[in-house]
């Protein structure tokens, strides 16, 4: 999650430590060191981390939308 992602669920107080179920978090540092944190496991190829993938067409399908030949 990016920094301001973070920030914004610690002020409306819907960050929590551990899991969903876990303890609200109520100091920023402990909402920028879980920033940190996952920051860590995407590096590492978690996927639960990982940004999105845009989905891209493929070139014969963008032929075809545009109607080339």
């Amino acid at each position: 999650m990016p920094y301001d992602e973070v920030m914004k669920k610690f002020k409306q107080r819907r960050l929590h430590s551990g899991s969903k179920t876990g303890p609200v978090v109520t100091n920023p540092q402990q909402a920028v060191a879980i920033e940190e944190s996952e920051k860590r496991a995407a590096g590492r190829g978690n996927e639960e981390y990982q940004p999105a993938k845009k989905k891209t067409l493929s070139r014969r399908m963008m032929e075809a939308m545009h109607g080339r030949d």
